[in-house]
């Protein structure tokens, strides 16, 4: 097997990336070919420099006709469609799966920088190709699995890839009196962190109590800046924990969503979601069961939400016990999703 992506790995690998990697060895003679840093034998990895996306996509055919003739793997496994495009200019003999973990064209418009969407006739012809021609193609939700079909492909396998959870696991805090919400995430377009701030000016004016928390970076953090709230630019997964617990609700409200991880970790938290009805979203967030959801870009609606759960704790005490009873339908182990890499493979060779 040879995995071709975009994620930066730095070596040796962390506890849980090294769990999921260990697993997949024990099934698979694997080599990754990615971006990072350090040494290891399995990883290829490219080290990050100026206009590192473009740099990376262009090398990558290179780079891929290189490890097809060194390591002869049997499947390459392409983290994106972008990805798979690039290998099918190699036109290796070795099987082809795509991954669907999003939409494809949201990287274009409304990621990273807005000269993107330049490319974005063309990165959708090339993506579209590429699912269409790869030999088999794994989503991670029904959303996902809709683009693909949308593209004339059926998916040959849907399931979620393994996530280290431990720090959200253990007993729940109580819900807060404090009416506080709390943000995680990228600051990038596809988070509509603008409608964040729409919704969250709406709240503030009407529940001067009300307080919300960011945690992430990106390139719209300005517009965190402008709503005076607390702003974390990076923490660890148990300080995450500890800032659900103190949270009362997390307020997702992206443009696009494959499967929202970091809703599971609110649900394992106990705590309820109020987002937009985008992508996988629906998939987790139950509307009036384990969350509240409005409509895509009605910011007024996402803002009414947040103050009807704010205003209540009782719903969301509500709310957030049944989020964390159904959250176990998305965990898996490292060793589950090993298993069920291997029967897609199996498949794929026949």
């Amino acid at each position: 097997m040879l995995f071709v992506g975009r994620t930066r790995y730095t070596l040796p690998l962390s506890g849980p990336l090294a769990r999921k990697w260990g697993a997949l060895a024990d099934v698979f003679d694997l080599r990754v070919l990615a971006s990072g840093t350090g040494t290891d034998a399995r990883f290829r990895l490219v080290a990050q420099r100026a206009l590192d996306g473009p740099r990376f996509y262009l090398a990558l055919p290179v780079r891929v006709a290189r490890e097809v003739r060194a390591f002869e793997p049997d499947v390459i496994v392409a983290e994106s469609a972008y990805e798979a495009a690039a290998v099918l200019l190699v036109r290796p003999r070795a099987k082809l799966v795509v991954e669907v973990h999003g939409d494809w064209r949201t990287s274009t418009r409304l990621y990273g920088s807005r000269a993107r969407a330049l490319v974005a006739p063309l990165g959708d012809r090339l993506a579209t190709a590429a699912v269409r021609r790869a030999d088999a193609v794994r989503t991670v939700s029904q959303f996902t699995a809709s683009l693909v079909r949308a593209a004339g492909r059926e998916p040959a396998a849907i399931f979620t890839a393994y996530t280290d959870l431990s720090a959200f696991s253990g007993p729940v805090a109580p819900i807060p009196d404090e009416p506080h919400a709390l943000f995680v995430g990228v600051l990038e377009r596809y988070k509509n962190v603008a409608g964040l701030a729409a919704a969250w000016r709406r709240v503030a004016a009407v529940l001067p109590a009300a307080r919300l928390r960011v945690i992430g970076d990106g390139p719209e953090r300005e517009l965190v800046r402008t709503l005076g709230v607390e702003w974390d630019r990076r923490v660890e997964q148990a300080e995450v924990a500890r800032a659900l617990d103190a949270s009362r609700v997390l307020v997702l409200p992206s443009e696009s969503e494959g499967l929202p991880r970091v809703v599971v970790e609110a649900s394992l938290r106990g705590r309820p979601t109020v987002a937009t009805r985008t992508g996988g979203t629906p998939e987790i967030v139950e509307h009036g069961v384990t969350g509240l959801l409005a409509e895509r870009g009605d910011m007024e609606g996402l803002a009414a939400a947040l103050e009807q759960v704010l205003r209540d704790r009782q719903l969301a005490e509500r709310l957030g016990e049944a989020a964390r009873d159904r959250a176990g339908r998305f965990l898996t182990t490292p060793e589950q999703f090993a298993a069920s890499f291997r029967a897609l493979v199996d498949a794929v060779l026949g």
